[in-house]
């Protein structure tokens, strides 16, 4: 089995590897230049910068690392709403979203000896007309302070999800789905059972 490394500091990440049974890796966070160009399609933007974190990752590693990084967005309208600094941001957000569907997008990368896959997963989540009240009773949580569109489905915000169209992992923020073929086509389609292909 390869050496498997998870680029990113999200537990809800390393928790939906583990829920799928991968539990034997490693996490590894580069520091890499974040900025990209608003006036790129979104999904162009969460492929960019998952595999600038991938490709980072990977040179610290070394040979024999399997790579694995993600970056997750939200957008309106193809504006993207990302972590609120601070509460009133928070706010601006969720009564933006209220009522609407969205779109997160998950730009997903693999790497290993050299080779590099990147796609990206979208699911449009819709939100039920939220109340102010609401919105100040959910931000006063502090739920929606580190997570893009100030909002986390798996959490209370669960409660303001009408329908989803999509992979619910995506959401949370790594499409468990769409990953496992990525490794299936990379040669590892048994890391999620424990073992590696040979």
């Amino acid at each position: 089995m390869p050496h498997i490394i998870l680029a990113s500091h999200s537990p809800r990440r390393r928790q939906l590897l583990e829920q799928a049974g991968l539990h034997d890796f490693s996490v590894l966070v580069p520091e890499v230049d974040e900025a990209y160009d608003p006036s790129l399609p979104p999904a162009e933007i969460v492929a960019a910068l998952s595999r600038r974190k991938a490709e980072a990752a990977a040179r610290l590693a070394g040979p024999g690392a399997l790579v694995i990084a993600a970056d997750t967005m939200v957008f309106l309208d193809g504006l993207r709403l990302g972590k609120p600094n601070g509460e009133e941001e928070a706010f601006s957000m969720l009564s933006a979203l209220s009522g609407r569907t969205h779109q997160v997008r998950t730009g997903v990368t693999v790497c290993m000896d050299g080779h590099t896959d990147t796609q990206v997963q979208t699911t449009g989540v819709t939100f039920r007309t939220l109340t102010p009240p609401e919105i100040r009773r959910y931000i006063r949580t502090g739920e929606p302070m580190d997570k893009a569109g100030a909002y986390g489905i798996q959490g209370r915000a669960a409660l303001f999800v009408t329908g989803i169209c999509g992979d619910y992992c995506n959401v949370v923020g790594l499409p468990l789905c769409l990953l496992g073929r990525m490794l299936a086509a990379a040669g590892q389609a048994g890391l999620f059972a424990g073992e590696a292909e040979t």
